[in-house]
């Protein structure tokens, strides 16, 4: 069986350095916010070059401090509008309801699965504050618009880059603003994953950075001295410590996903599959190769008949979910449309090229 990711395989290569970090923390002996976070918070920093990164529990939690600090310093209030896609992952809209703010959903374009910045305009209102922008799959989305429709609108922008690390677009990381405020995931099976939950928050904004870091730690700059309502969310040391042995060879890890999801595109030929949109740049790190097809659980079933495994990412869009049922009668046709015909296709870094071949093959006899 070709497994749709096999988490054990990819980590086997850093098992020694995860044990000799084990050691080194366990001697450390301080176990929270210590020298392994703080060490990764300057290396991730750097490589997605920005200046400041908060190391936080989750990629959730980095999304709801990031609209919590800028309620703090005053850029939104309760009550203020987010846009943000209709197709993503709920953790885009959670953050956003649970910083008690009202999520604004637009379609996305059906051949990159990412918002449509030409739908934006007509959604946005006086109440309109903020877009949150998701990069979904691994491919970043159209920031130059987006960035054009909030410098006019006077819009905040945040980005959901938990499935884009190291994506870069004409030489600038997933951060494309200046003062833009981007929330990272490091859930194991993302491209770069840790061995439990793990986020961060990258940013160039000073102001906002500091409230961040004392919003994590129970709103605490100061031991015992609270100047925020904070929460408990901080990346933990070592975890922290497994991310940074991971980081150097993040760029290598997505370039030979680019090249898997190279070969898919070119070498899948079967009329019944639509293939995803990529421009051969760097700004897709295929954190998921998603193809569509009218039957989805048939073909699914069909590669499960010859050992291939495959995920659907994600059954339900979220204005379908029980959990939101004031939209559940809302009509987004293209949201709805991808979330019955996607289906994901293996792709990671320790996919052989034999295995590739072979995915291949059975895809183009279905």
């Amino acid at each position: 069986m070709i497994s749709f990711l096999d988490l054990k395989k990819i980590n086997e290569p850093y098992k020694k350095s995860f044990q000799e970090k084990t050691e080194t923390v366990l001697n450390n002996g301080w176990y929270i916010l210590g020298k392994e976070v703080k060490a990764f918070e300057a290396s991730f920093a750097d490589y997605c070059g920005a200046k400041h990164c908060i190391g936080v529990g989750n990629g959730l939690d980095a999304l709801i401090l990031i609209f919590k600090a800028y309620i703090q310093l005053g850029k939104l209030q309760k009550g203020d509008e987010v846009i943000v896609p209709a197709n993503t992952y709920i953790a885009s809209i959670l953050a956003i309801l649970q910083a008690d703010l009202v999520p604004v959903l637009v379609e996305p374009k059906l051949e990159t699965y990412n918002l449509n910045p030409d739908l934006i305009q007509e959604k946005i209102t006086s109440k309109t504050k903020a877009i949150l922008v998701v990069h979904l799959y691994g491919q970043l989305a159209e920031m130059d618009a987006v960035n054009e429709i909030a410098n006019k609108n006077n819009l905040l922008v945040v980005e959901d880059a938990a499935q884009s690390h190291g994506a870069v677009s004409n030489e600038l990381s997933a951060m494309s603003d200046q003062n833009s405020a981007v929330a990272y995931s490091f859930y194991p099976g993302k491209n770069l994953g840790a061995l439990g939950d793990g986020g961060a928050i990258t940013t160039n904004d000073s102001e906002l950075a500091k409230i961040l870091f004392s919003l994590r730690n129970y709103g605490s700059e100061i031991k015992y001295y609270n100047d925020f309502i904070g929460v408990n969310s901080r990346l933990d040391e070592l975890q922290a410590a497994f991310l940074n042995v991971k980081l150097p060879n993040l760029d290598a890890e997505n370039e030979r996903r680019r090249i898997i999801a190279k070969r898919y595109l070119i070498e899948i030929k079967n009329k019944k599959i639509i293939l995803p949109f990529w421009d051969f740049s760097d700004n897709h790190v295929f954190h998921l190769f998603v193809i569509r097809t009218q039957d989805r659980n048939d073909l699914q079933t069909y590669l499960l008949d010859n050992n291939v495994q495959s995920m659907i990412h994600y059954p339900v869009p979220p204005h379908k979910q029980k959990a939101l049922p004031q939209w559940n009668k809302l009509p987004f046709p293209i949201t709805e449309k991808m979330h019955n015909e996607v289906l994901s296709l293996p792709i990671s870094p320790v996919l052989t090229d034999e295995e590739v071949s072979f995915i291949i093959e059975i895809l183009n006899k279905y």
